[in-house]
């Protein structure tokens, strides 16, 4: 008997493991499907029901965090709110704006103690306005982000001119955000990939990913703004023919103005751009005009203020602050997203009704171009720094086409000492063997403006792109 009991209490506990691994994607479905109905719809929306499902939103978002957040609990005992005063957007100007350096000092604090915050899966911001964050995304709320990708996917589908069996490539680093969500999705659900998808890395020269896309044919390309214009300007350049995709769509940074009209006169492609960020996936995406983005105010509340922290009248610049209304993990209410825009006062012939924002400001990042006509990304660079947590922040600088300046800031020069080396042979690796690396330890980087700060920086000007 206690034999056969030994042979068979591994059978079952594997058994209990598949049961467990099946539940959970029966519920991850569930979450996706039941959320699904209506998304294509919602952008259309009358401005009082969008108004109505946002605040909806916000009110058991606000008692969420006031119920399980550790900051939150505080905040609003100190300020001596009851969180059921907060009801709608407007009352989010009794608290307080929420810096990086706040989440950067104590990120524990801004993460839910509930079910849904512990199960929730941790991402790093990439640190593009100078600190690398860490910020937890609850499961529920990224099931639910295959639902919401609904609205965006509409307008790429109709410019591919079919809902299923289009192509799409992947341009990143192998440790992008997105890799990590895709991996999630297949963890957590049954639900088949719609479109066929590859991913191909930054990193490869860009012969190969010619190649690739040759290969692949795809009908959309994603990728970093930056990138894709130095990449289709270096494919023109350079006569290297290539399939072109029905659609660019671009996000984490910009493209030029002038890039965009290159692009589309040279290959006759749409360019769309889709607003997101680690702390919250889902702002605002571009429809098939091209001009403005429209927001998703009912999943991320948009303010935009002035240098004194009020808000902006419309169609003035100013910093763009998000409220993430979705997110359980890591809960966010009036954060300084480090982005400069402003609302439109403008509606867009599309038919959507949600609100316009323009576009983007400061957001094109410096690219390193090395011997060869090796492009280096600065997301690229960061993926040296992404398991570095001490690091806390750091700048490489270009100063000639090999020669370069790292300035890293540890808090602490004994972990300085200890990670440098190791920092320097991982950007050799990238940049060339033959790279001339100056670091040292910058703690001045301690005291840089967050919204101004480029990690990545290129002083080389015989390295641009003519």
């Amino acid at each position: 008997m206690s034999a056969q009991g030994g042979l068979h209490a591994p059978l079952s506990m594997q058994h209990i493991q598949m049961s467990a691994r099946f539940l959970q994607k029966v519920y991850g479905n569930g979450v996706a499907l039941a959320n699904l109905p209506g998304q294509r719809r919602v952008p259309y929306a009358s401005q009082e029901e969008l108004s109505a499902l946002r605040d909806s939103r916000l009110r058991r978002v606000v008692r969420y965090a006031a119920e399980s957040v550790p900051y939150y609990r505080k905040l609003f005992a100190a300020l001596k709110i009851d969180p059921r005063e907060i009801r709608c957007v407007e009352d989010l100007n009794r608290l307080p704006l929420l810096d990086k350096s706040m989440i950067h000092k104590d990120p524990d604090s801004f993460v839910s103690t509930s079910w849904l915050g512990r199960k929730s899966i941790p991402f790093l911001t990439s640190g593009s306005t100078g600190l690398r964050l860490r910020i937890h995304h609850d499961p529920h709320s990224l099931l639910q982000n295959i639902a919401f990708g609904e609205r965006e996917r509409e307008v790429v589908t109709a410019l591919c001119g079919r809902r299923l069996g289009y192509k799409e490539i992947y341009l990143g680093c192998s440790q992008w955000t997105i890799t990590k969500v895709w991996d999630f999705y297949k963890t957590w659900t049954f639900l088949p990939v719609r479109p066929q998808r590859i991913f191909i890395s930054m990193l490869e020269p860009v012969e190969r990913i010619a190649d690739a896309i040759n290969q692949f044919n795809p009908d959309v390309i994603f990728g970093l703004g930056s990138y894709l214009e130095l990449l289709f300007r270096t494919l023109a350049l350079n006569a290297i023919r290539i399939h072109p995709p029905r659609v660019l769509s671009y996000g984490g940074d910009s493209m030029t103005p002038e890039g965009k009209r290159f692009i589309e006169g040279q290959f006759n492609v749409a360019i769309l751009s889709h607003y997101n960020a680690v702390e919250c996936f889902k702002i605002g995406f571009m429809c098939e005009q091209g001009d403005h983005f429209h927001l998703h105010q009912d999943l991320c509340h948009i303010r935009i203020v002035d240098p004194s922290g009020s808000n902006a009248p419309i169609g003035r610049k100013g910093e763009v602050i998000i409220s993430n209304l979705i997110n359980r993990g890591t809960v966010l209410l009036n954060y300084r997203l480090g982005d400069i825009a402003s609302l439109s006062p403008e509606k867009c012939s599309c038919g959507r009704n949600l609100s316009l924002l323009s576009e983007l400001e400061g957001r094109v990042e410096d690219i390193l171009f090395l011997p060869g006509g090796i492009i280096i990304h600065p997301e690229v660079i960061w993926s040296v720094f992404e398991d570095r947590n001490e690091v806390i922040r750091y700048q490489l600088i270009q100063h000639e086409p090999l020669r370069f300046e790292l300035k890293v800031f540890t808090g602490d020069t004994q972990i300085y000492q200890r990670l440098i080396g190791g920092i320097v042979d991982d950007l050799r690796q990238l940049l060339g063997s033959s790279a001339l690396i100056e670091a040292h330890y910058a703690e001045d980087l301690a005291e840089v403006t967050t919204s101004k700060f480029r990690p990545v920086q290129s002083n080389c000007k015989q390295c641009q792109l003519q």
